[in-house]
This record gives C-alpha cells, sequence and structure tokens, in this order.
C-alpha cells in the first residue's frame, strides 16, 4: 500500500488509540468525585489489597519510567491517596501503601469503572464482548512482544 493509500481510519490501531484516550477522559471525569483519575489506576491495583511496594516496583508493575510515577505519586499523596512507610529492609528507602480512606473508595471506583465497560459495550452481545476481549488480548500481546524486541 503507497503513502497516498494509507488511511488511518482503516487501521486497528487508531480505534485502539481513540477509544482508550476517551475512556481515560470519561474515567476521570467519573472519579473525580472520589478523589481518583485514570492514571492512578496501576497504584490502585497493585496496592488494593493492603500490599506495599517501592517507587520501583511500582514503576515497574505500570510500565512508566521512574521520574512518572515520582511525579504520579507525589500527587497522590499530596491528595491523601497513598502513604510512604519505612522499608524495614532498606532504611533510605520507602514503601508506599494506599490509605485507609482510599482503600474505603476503591469499590465505588470500580463500580464506577465496571459501568462505564458496560455502557461502552451497548448493543454487542456476550458473545461479541467475549470475541472482542481474546482479540484485544491477542494485539496486546503482539504489541507487548513488539515493545520486548524494540527495547535497548
Amino acid at each position: 500500500m503507497g503513502d497516498a493509500e494509507w488511511s488511518p481510519m482503516r487501521t486497528p490501531g487508531h480505534y485502539i488509540s481513540r477509544i482508550a484516550r476517551a475512556f481515560a477522559r470519561i474515567g476521570d471525569i467519573r472519579l473525580r468525585e472520589l478523589g481518583f483519575a485514570t492514571a492512578q489506576l496501576p497504584v490502585l491495583t497493585a496496592l488494593k489489597d493492603g500490599g506495599r511496594l517501592s517507587q520501583t516496583e511500582l514503576a515497574r508493575w505500570a510500565k512508566v519510567e521512574q521520574p512518572s510515577m515520582a511525579q504520579l505519586l507525589a500527587r497522590m499523596e499530596r491528595d491523601g491517596i497513598i502513604r510512604r512507610e519505612p522499608d524495614p529492609r532498606d532504611r533510605r528507602s520507602s514503601l508506599i501503601a494506599l490509605t485507609d480512606e482510599a482503600r474505603a473508595k476503591l469499590p465505588a471506583g470500580r463500580a464506577i469503572l465496571e459501568a462505564g465497560n458496560r455502557e461502552a459495550m451497548q448493543g454487542l452481545s456476550d458473545a461479541e464482548v467475549a470475541t472482542l476481549i481474546s482479540l484485544l488480548q491477542r494485539v496486546l500481546a503482539n504489541a507487548e512482544e513488539m515493545e520486548r524486541r524494540a527495547a535497548p
């Protein structure tokens, strides 16, 4: 296909990107009442069961660079979502944990996100949703393999 024939509107990546951005915008609006944001979801998920992780472990979990995680955690600490505790294994380091208040709001946040997913899947049968998930899992696996191969 030559450059003149290329159309982003005919590529799955175009729609995957637009859908991801729309989910993030909608999630931010709907989660705001709880004091959460979609950018915080990896941290909230990693720590939801009362776990404690280092900033490095959270950055790895979220697949973001350390400076980005440091900024995110600083905002979350300022907003009372996380707290830092001394790491008993390394006095120079701290472990990150959710505050009790944040953990208490997690079920409401989960309900908001689940409702958004249901709304976005309106008009699709359960079988179509299952097929979509299966296809997206395969695309994600391909993308992660591409990312792994491209890493220095």
